[in-house]
């Protein structure tokens, strides 16, 4: 997820994903998001274990920011929030 002008990345994990992002846009996320306002979601993963999520987010999260973007720009170049398609 990021925020409205894609400067703030963040990776997180969670089992409802259109619930969740809900949370973000309505200020209900948790303290960083709320602080950089990250709502809108430009990229995501569907696993069918919790222990696989888990195991990619940590992979995410140690990755540059740059391989983050990359990532990003491999399922959405124009970074367009992905919310309305879940």
């Amino acid at each position: 997820m990021t925020n409205q002008y894609n400067t703030v990345l963040y990776t997180g994990v969670t089992n409802d994903l259109k619930r969740r992002v809900y949370q973000h846009k309505v200020g209900l996320g948790g303290r960083f998001t709320s602080k950089y306002r990250v709502t809108k979601l430009v990229y995501y993963e569907v696993f069918d274990s919790p222990l696989e999520a888990i195991r990619r987010e940590k992979q995410i999260k140690g990755g540059s920011r740059q391989k983050k973007i990359a990532l990003v720009n491999s399922m959405n170049s124009a970074w367009r929030d992905l919310y309305e398609d879940l």
